[in-house]
C-alpha cells in the first residue's frame, strides 16, 4: 500500500461492494467491528480521554482480530473517521471433511451451491466439528464469517429436523 492514504487504485474493483466504510470514531461502540492496522477486529474495550486545552478528545480502542484472535490497539481523535469492515455471517451444511488436506466441503442452504475452499479450523473448534460430523445423522451447520477478502469457520451446530 502507498504511504499516501489518499492514493486509491480503482482498477482491481470487483462487484462494487466496498470491504469497509467510514464511521466517526466517537460513534464506534463495544462489540462493533473496526479496522486496526489493516485487520478486521471486534472492539472489546474502549475509553475516551480529554487532552489539553486545544486538543481533541481521544478514543483508545482495544480490539481482537476476528480471524486470528490477536489483540490490537489504536488511539484515534474522536472526531476522525475510522474504517469499519463489512462483516458477513452465513451458515453452510457440512458435506464432507477431507482428512488428507483438511479442506471441508460445504453447501449453501439457500442456493445449494457447494463451497470447497475453506479448511477445517485448527484446534478445539476443528476437532468439535469433525467429531460432530462423524456422530450426527441429521447433519452439521457451520457459521462462516467473511470480511475484507478473508473468511473462516467460526462455529457449528447440529441441524434439527423441521418435521
Amino acid at each position: 500500500m502507498s504511504d499516501n492514504e489518499h492514493d486509491h487504485d480503482f482498477t482491481t474493483g470487483d462487484s462494487g461492494a466496498a470491504a469497509t466504510y467510514p464511521k466517526q470514531c466517537s460513534a464506534i461502540r463495544k462489540n462493533e467491528h473496526v479496522m486496526i492496522k489493516g485487520r478486521p477486529c471486534k472492539v472489546v474495550e474502549m475509553s475516551t480521554s480529554k487532552t489539553g486545552k486545544h486538543g481533541h478528545a481521544k478514543v483508545h480502542l482495544v480490539a481482537l482480530d476476528i480471524f486470528t484472535g490477536k489483540k490490537l490497539e489504536d488511539i484515534c481523535p474522536s472526531t476522525h473517521n475510522m474504517e469499519v469492515p463489512v462483516v458477513k455471517k452465513k451458515e453452510y451444511q457440512v458435506l464432507s471433511i477431507n482428512d488428507d488436506d483438511g479442506f471441508i466441503s460445504l453447501m449453501d442452504l439457500e442456493t445449494c451451491d457447494t463451497k470447497d475452499d475453506l479448511r477445517l479450523p485448527e484446534g478445539d473448534l476443528g476437532n468439535q466439528i469433525k467429531d460432530a460430523f462423524e456422530k450426527e445423522e441429521n447433519g452439521i451447520l457451520v457459521q462462516v464469517v467473511s470480511a475484507c477478502g478473508e473468511e473462516a469457520i467460526m462455529g457449528h451446530k447440529n441441524m434439527t429436523n423441521k418435521d
